[in-house]
Order: C-alpha cells, then structure tokens, then sequence
C-alpha cells in the first residue's frame, strides 16, 4: 500500500501537532503538506513536499489532482477562522475547499479521506450532556464557522450516498482543540492587536456564565487519531476530547483569576457589540457555541480505534495558557509569534485581521 499522505492545512494547529506525530511513528511515509504559505525548512515542517494553495480559488480542484495522485490517504485539516466580517471568503475556504477536495479525492481514486470536522457540527439542546456520534449535525445557526461545519457534513453524507464505493469517509469531530504551539495562532484570531497575551498572568478576574461546561482536546491527541483512523482504514465518525470537561472554574484557576458570574446573554451582546466596534475580532457565534454545544462521548474513537487522550483536560489548558505567557510558537507563518509592535503595524498597513485574507 502507498506511504503517501497528503495534508491540507499541514502547518496549522493540527496540522503541525499531525508532523510531530507521523515524525514519531517511525513508519517511511511520504508526507505531502497544502498551506497558502509554504514553512521555512525548519523542525517537524522540513521533510514535507509543501504545494501552496489557496482552497478558495476557483480552480484549485484542477491543482489538487496531481498532488492526490497516488495518495494512500487525505487528511484534510484547511479551514478558515478568519476574517469574520469576510463570510464569503470563509464559505470559499471551508465549503468550497471541502467540495475541492472531496472531488479532487474521487476523481483520482484516494481509498480514504479523513476529515477535520469538529464538536461544532453538532446541534444544540443536551448542553452539559454527552451525546454520540449520532446526535444531529444540524450545528449552531448563530455561528458562521458551525454552520459551515454543519454544511460539509451534509456534503459527505450526500457523497456516500450517491458513492458507495467511493472515497472512504472518516470525519472527526473533536472539541476545542489545543496546545502551546497555537497559542501565537489563536491571539492573533480571538484578541485585539493592542491586548499583549502575557498581560494574561496578572488578570484579577474573569468575568464567565458559571453554567460554562466545553469538551477539549489536545491536538497532540487529535493527532494521533488521525493516524490510528489511517492505520487502521477506520470510517466514519469519531468523537474526541478529553476528560473532564473544562468549567468557567477551571479556567479561572488555571489564570490564578477570580472568577466572577457575569450572564451568557450580557456577555453574548457585548461580544457583539465589540465586535461590531471593531474592539476585537471574534463575533458573538463562537461564545454561542460555547453556551450551546454538548459535551461528547467518545466510546467509539476508544473502542474502534484504541485512542485514549494521554493529556487531561486541565494540563492541555495549562498548556495552552504557558504558550500565551511565554510567547510560544513555531516557524510556520500560521503559528509564529509576532511582537506587539508587529502586530499593530500589521493592523496598520495591511488592515484589520477581520477584513484581510492572511492572517
């Protein structure tokens, strides 16, 4: 069987956490990675063949063909966060790119596509409650990035109907996946640029619903099911997260904060009233998701692909929140750590993170 692995989104969160992981297993592969900029030579990026593109352009099926040719699997991580006052970039990046890649897949023949979908597929209405991988994927209509997680679902159910003897489907559905690698990543996507995250360690008080209760991973973690689903040629979907899930409390302790009950709805509109300022860069669908989503079970991925998260909840915060204070990152474009002073003259001259196509 083919050792060759294509990656879509091979420099992200995930993606880099997915090199770390193929880079330990030991096995030969031949790993292909798809990013709109290409990493410098460097770590886990070096022994990658890169292809930069773009999912969003129009002919970018075309591209992909003989990138896919001859691959044993695509994992496809490539999606979009920002920029949310660009909807349809976004659309363009995560449906439009799907649809891609999906077709680019059937058409060469690729016996499996592994799929980043995400807790955020799912739909509200057990929250704080565990549901299965049979629980609606109807998603949270209040926030463009589930929405759109939601519609690439409906594609692969739609795909493996009309094609049963297509292109093997495997779709995981992790919670909020992190790591201190990302930490560069996720200020530039959930902070303003004049909010340095270090500031982070001397917070006083963090101002959360008290009912908050989220399902979160490691990507080291979603990693590492990826490779056993590839291992393994396992189809279908997979919950992953870790235990316990993590509480307003838990946070609060974690930044050695005071926590304070301030309601979901007051602070769902001043999220949208921030954002609708300009103040900050999230809108008020991530927060929704937050409030809404249920926790998942994920007897399955355990089960049929032997995974056991090996970071608890607690540590992968605690991880998350060292990459902040200590300005963690990598030499990839998407996780690299930019200064301060980089971050607002790149507000400055290349325009809001909000409204620009790279981050």
């Amino acid at each position: 069987m083919s050792k060759r692995i294509v990656i879509t989104g091979a420099s992200g969160n995930v993606g880099t956490a997915l090199l770390r992981r193929l880079a330990e297993d030991g096995t030969d592969y031949e790993i292909v990675g798809i990013t709109r900029r290409q990493p410098p030579p460097e770590g886990v990026y070096r022994s990658v063949q890169w292809h930069e593109l773009d999912l969003a352009d129009p002919g970018v099926e075309i591209q992909l063909l003989n990138v896919f040719r001859g691959a044993r699997c695509v994992i496809h991580l490539a999606w979009g966060f920002q920029p949310t006052r660009n909807r349809r970039y976004l659309d363009a990046v995560a449906v439009n790119g799907s649809a891609a890649v999906l077709g680019a897949a059937h058409n060469v023949k690729v016996p499996q596509l592994v799929h980043m979908s995400s807790v955020g597929t799912y739909a509200a209405g057990r929250y704080g409650e565990q549901v299965d991988e049979t629980w609606s994927t109807a998603g949270i209509r209040s926030s463009a990035y589930s929405r759109a997680k939601s519609t690439v679902e409906r594609m692969l159910d739609e795909y493996e109907g009309r094609n049963p003897e297509g292109v093997g489907i495997t779709r995981m559905r992790p919670g909020f996946i992190l790591q201190r690698d990302a930490a560069p990543g996720l200020r530039r996507y959930t902070l303003p640029a004049y909010l340095d995250p270090r500031w982070l360690r001397w917070l006083p008080v963090l101002p959360l619903d008290r009912s908050l209760c989220v399902s979160v991973v490691h990507a080291d973690d979603v990693a590492d099911a990826c490779v056993k689903a590839v291992e393994r040629c396992a189809l279908g979907p997979f919950n992953l997260a870790a235990e316990p899930p993590v509480s307003r409390d838990g946070i609060a302790n974690a930044l050695r904060a005071h926590p304070i009950h301030v309601p979901s709805a007051l602070l769902g509109l001043a999220v949208e009233a921030s954002w609708r300022a300009r103040l900050q860069p999230i809108d008020r669908g991530w927060l929704d998701m937050a409030f809404s989503l249920p926790l998942l079970d994920t007897a399955r991925a355990r089960g049929v692909l032997g995974w056991s998260p090996r970071w608890a909840s607690t540590a992968a915060l605690a991880d998350l929140i060292d990459g902040f204070l200590h300005d963690s990152g990598t030499p990839s474009p998407v996780l690299h750590s930019r200064s301060f002073v980089e971050a607002i003259t790149r507000d400055v001259t290349a325009g809001p993170l909000t409204v620009r196509r790279v981050p």
